[in-house]
């Protein structure tokens, strides 16, 4: 592990100060779950580490008049026993999906929208997007776990984030603030991540300087109904191959509205929007959802060693689609 200075903000506008120095150079640390594996490995090499646990205003849930507010140091455990988050089951069911105490006690909610890939080429030193010599080396070697949409670019990993697809369902946006003291914007998360194109670039929009310091969530109206489903290879500290999360406005049995959002697919979370227009109009069904998981995998590109992911994302659709409206098999949850 590389030398680095330790910052203690106690204000946004410290944690923002300290940001911008050495040139960006920076490294922000909340739960650090992940941050602390990247430092070992020397994947990153930040010339500071911002330990923001202090800044109080990241610290909480509230509710606001048009939602609910998640500070950046919220953890899982905290997230799972708060009363106002108790209508976002989704968001609940992926909590309790994390096996790990130490991830439920440290892991933060924001922390996990802005990890890295779990890629081994880029945590062995490859880059985001594991060249060697100018080849990539997960068309060329062990492309398993790898994307099977949106990776006709050199981008091949997936996104690492089990929140978002969640999140993106209930149409949360995240609050960023800096470079400037006084600068603050609200991003739809959907818009938050990027796909990089060369190893500058990064998995997010966020440039140096800037920090993510809440979530925000609507209100979630009584019409809504959720669930997510994943599918782990175990019920250890393996992460999904594949997840969906699903947020339907179903009135008297018909779905008015739907998001369907897939996770550990693409290096993005990946937004189904012609499945989920499928399935407006429509009541929840064995026969209905079927047919729509079919077309939210319809446009799969697998590699040469991932096409089992393709079943497995239909399945998760499927799931988390009967699980929304209480028909899933309790023995498959």
């Amino acid at each position: 592990m590389n030398p680095f200075e330790y910052a203690r903000p106690t204000t946004e506008a410290e944690a923002i100060d300290f940001l911008n120095d050495h040139g960006g150079q920076t490294a922000v640390l909340s739960g650090g779950t992940d941050l602390m594996n990247l430092l070992k490995r020397d994947v990153v090499q930040p010339q500071r580490v911002v330990d923001i646990k202090h800044v109080s205003s990241m610290n909480g849930i509230q509710r606001v008049d048009d939602g609910v507010l998640i500070g950046a140091n919220v953890t899982l455990d905290q997230a799972l026993a708060a009363h106002e988050l108790v209508e976002y089951q989704s968001l609940l069911q992926v909590i309790d999906g994390h096996r790990s105490i130490q991830m439920q006690g440290m892991g933060t909610l924001v922390g996990d929208l802005c990890q890295m890939p779990s890629c081994w080429y880029f945590r062995n030193g490859y880059g985001l997007l594991a060249l060697k010599d100018g080849a990539s080396l997960v068309e060329q070697g062990d492309n398993r776990y790898h994307a099977i949409f949106g990776n006709s670019g050199p981008a091949k990993f997936v996104s690492a984030s089990r929140f978002a697809p969640g999140f993106i369902a209930w149409e949360a946006k995240v609050r960023v603030i800096g470079p400037q003291p006084t600068q603050e914007e609200f991003v739809p998360l959907e818009y938050f991540f990027a796909t990089p194109k060369t190893n500058t670039q990064g998995v997010t929009i966020l440039k140096p300087g800037q920090l993510v310091t809440h979530v925000w969530l609507p209100i979630a109206k009584p019409t809504m109904k959720s669930a997510a489903y994943e599918v782990l290879e175990s019920n250890g500290l393996d992460r999904p191959q594949a997840a969906a999360s699903v947020c339907l406005n179903v009135q008297s049995d018909i779905v008015r509205e739907a998001r369907i959002v897939l996770g550990h697919v693409a290096p993005t979370p990946w937004i189904a929007h012609e499945a989920a227009r499928a399935l407006v109009g429509h009541k929840v069904t064995e026969d209905t959802v079927s047919h729509v998981a079919d077309i939210a995998v319809s446009r799969a590109t697998p590699l040469s060693m991932n096409d089992y992911k393709v079943q497995m994302t239909r399945a998760a659709v499927k799931r988390a689609l009967l699980r929304a409206v209480d028909q899933l098999d309790p023995e498959l949850v």
